[in-house]
């Protein structure tokens, strides 16, 4: 198996719930070796989240988010384990915190503080609205970030309570937007031999993923508001009923619009012109939906997904995710894999959604249980000559 691109790269993470720690596990992933720092006895609060367990204690969440790590215990108000710390931080490429603006100071673990240890050093801090700004000491959480970015207005359906978005996109998007900027600041340290800081937070990771919204916003002067499955920029691509349920279509430039029509026997809607380009569609979206329903409610939704397949107009069914994991497509892709865990034997976990032909990733270590490997790590900064070796007992 070829070396891993990150093997080498050391990285610690202090960082609990789901932003921090699915950016490391995504490092981990790829071959870095990750150190998990967790409070002791309590560890990542997300090992004791969800309604629901496996075998073991830890929450099926802190499982899926902590592969590829291996973990240790600090108190770091405690001036002995803060000292160990900062031994690691000797050995570490990347650190990654998520508390507050303004903790990481007051425990002597700031950026300003270590990168006095090792000006190498890449320093994540991901927190609710960033370090600085009116809003940087308010809690931040997925749900607070989708409100207040916008995503809250325009998601779900008109007249209808507001909807979040399923997916915690601000949580995991500030992990995807951290990722990508320590990759980069290891990159330009091999160039100015310096480490750097990087800031990111939840409500402009929320923001950084709003370009269609922002987009017509700034081109039409309205904030966008909601319109269920349909999309701001072209339409017909929406979700569609069937004589026997929902499928969705997606006629997003004219060549498709055109054929379209064909495979529904509609060619007499080019020639109207609230329909004759897509900003005319889309401008008249409503009338269009309501145009097209009846031609869509004689014939079955496979019966329409088959005929505009075939043309080559994009169209699918609805799945919900207990059929799309197990769908063709995602088992010949690996998208579920198995994970070996000590206590759990094994369980269900989704594959790398990236493949990498030359050094394709690997669960390496399965998610740790807490303080698993607190004695070997405390060893090794022993066998560097980062920490005292310990006293034997009398």
């Amino acid at each position: 198996m070829a070396t891993l691109p990150l093997a080498g790269i050391r990285v610690l993470d202090i960082s609990q719930v789901m932003a921090g720690p699915f950016c490391c596990m995504l490092l981990g992933d790829m071959g870095a070796d990750v150190i998990k720092i967790e409070p002791p006895k309590t560890g990542d609060s997300t090992r004791h989240s969800m309604g629901f367990r496996l075998k073991g204690e830890d929450s099926p969440g802190f499982l899926a988010l902590n592969r590829n790590k291996r973990s240790i215990t600090l108190n770091l108000k405690d001036d002995a384990d803060r000292e160990v710390l900062y031994a690691l931080v000797k050995t570490a490429d990347v650190l990654v915190e998520n508390a507050r603006p303004g903790v990481a100071g007051r425990l002597g673990i700031d950026y300003d503080t270590l990168s006095k240890i090792n000006p190498r050093l890449v320093y994540a801090s991901i927190s609710g609205f960033g370090q600085t700004g009116p809003w940087s000491q308010r809690p931040g959480f997925d749900l607070i970030a989708q409100a207040m970015s916008g995503i809250l207005s325009s998601n779900g359906f008109p007249g209808m309570e507001p909807a979040k978005n399923s997916i915690a996109v601000a949580d995991l998007g500030a992990g995807l937007f951290s990722a990508y900027a320590i990759l980069s600041a290891i990159i330009g340290r091999e160039k100015s031999g310096q480490g750097q800081y990087i800031d990111a937070s939840l409500l402009e990771a929320a923001m950084g993923l709003s370009i269609w919204e922002t987009t017509e916003l700034w081109g039409t002067g309205k904030s966008p508001t909601p319109i269920g499955s349909a999309n701001r920029m072209s339409a017909p691509y929406q979700a569609v009923q069937a004589s026997d349920g929902w499928f969705v279509i997606g006629a997003a430039n004219q060549g498709l619009w055109l054929t379209f029509l064909q495979v529904l026997g509609r060619p007499e809607l080019q020639d109207d012109p609230r329909y004759s380009t897509n900003a005319a569609r889309v401008a008249n979206r409503i009338a269009l939906i309501e145009d097209l329903a009846p031609t869509f409610l004689t014939r079955t939704k496979q019966e329409w997904i088959d005929a505009l397949l075939a043309a080559g107009v994009p169209a699918a069914p609805i799945l919900d995710y207990g059929e799309a994991v197990t769908s063709e497509q995602a088992v010949a892709r690996d998208m579920v894999q198995m994970v070996p865990h000590p206590v759990e034997g094994e369980f269900k976990a989704l594959g790398f959604p990236v493949k990498m032909r030359g050094t394709p990733q690997q669960v390496r270590m399965p998610p740790p249980l807490l303080n698993e490997h607190g004695d070997a790590i405390r060893q090794e900064l022993v066998e560097q000559g980062l920490l005292p070796a310990k006293e034997p007992a009398e």
